[in-house]
């Protein structure tokens, strides 16, 4: 779409792995995602590329907290921005230390090189949105569909005939195939097929994916995902029955996964971006909890 621009975030140096995007309205441009504080100079020098000053973005809208989605939030509302997200996430904005302790425990050392620094945000600059309500941005509107499934508290965007999805609507890089991010704590495959049929029943002429690009195909984009987001849960699942060590079977499904990605034409460049953009050994975790979760009945 004309008003729309995708900013490639350059994220470790990379292209396409994590984007943002700068909607141009007659209420000035708003922001759909900051990616990581890491990535703050590039997401600023993508902005002043398209003709606007940092501080003319008055308003960003997350698809949800996990910070190579939101990370750089706390940076805009300094400057004076209201951050709107699903109220699940608003909490997390305005009091962020669970959020970097939980992510610390998995990152360890490598948190500030990877993700930067998150601090809160005032409440009174965060915007809780609920399923279906309709923001008004000028002539632009802009409708929250609360898409569970990789997230408990994720939201697609609707804007016209397009749909900023997030990671609802997986990653796809440069060509390569569709694949979920199924990180934890979250995972819940009925909820992500639900949150897919509420893509597919908007009707997009195309979607907008974070990891990265445009989807013209979207039905077929949706399907390809949904199938492949069952065959990594069922090739996990055998794994977890039989109680096996998770980091016995990270390098495996590295391998499994990886095979997939060259089955589609990937070359190792690809790969290392789709590893940057969804690290495959943090489904093994996602997954496992899945699994967990659901052999205990607490999940459907």
């Amino acid at each position: 779409m004309e008003n729309v621009a995708i900013i490639d975030l350059k994220f470790l140096d990379t292209n396409e792995a994590i984007a943002s995007f700068l909607v141009e309205t007659t209420h000035g441009p708003i922001l759909v995602e900051t990616g990581p504080e890491s990535t703050f100079e590039q997401l600023k020098e993508g902005i002043e590329r398209n003709g606007y000053e940092l501080e003319e973005i008055k308003h960003v809208l997350l698809t949800h907290i996990h910070f190579d989605h939101a990370g750089a939030s706390w940076k805009l509302a300094e400057i004076g921005a209201k951050i709107y997200v699903h109220p699940v996430g608003a909490p997390h904005l305005a009091s962020p230390e669970k959020l970097w302790n939980s992510a610390a425990q998995i990152y360890g050392d490598d948190m500030e090189r990877l993700w930067g620094k998150m601090k809160p945000i005032p409440e009174d600059q965060i915007v809780a949105v609920q399923h279906e309500e309709e923001l008004e941005f000028g002539n632009i509107k802009i409708k929250a569909l609360h898409t569970p499934g990789h997230a408990t508290h994720h939201i697609a965007w609707k804007m016209g005939n397009v749909i900023f999805t997030g990671d609802v609507a997986g990653v796809k890089i440069n060509g390569g195939p569709a694949v979920p991010p199924c990180p934890p704590p979250d995972i819940n495959i009925r909820d992500w097929e639900v949150s897919l049929a509420i893509l597919k029943a908007e009707k997009p002429e195309c979607l907008f994916l974070t990891h990265f690009g445009i989807i013209n195909n979207v039905n077929e984009h949706l399907d390809n995902l949904c199938y492949m987001l069952h065959d990594w849960s069922k090739w996990i699942k055998p794994y977890f029955d039989a109680n096996t060590d998770q980091q016995e079977v990270i390098p495996l499904f590295m391998d499994y996964t990886k095979t997939q990605l060259v089955g589609e034409g990937c070359d190792e460049a690809l790969i290392k971006v789709y590893e940057y953009a969804n690290p495959s050994w943090m489904s093994v975790d996602g997954l496992y909890r899945y699994w967990k979760l659901k052999s205990q009945g607490r999940i459907k």
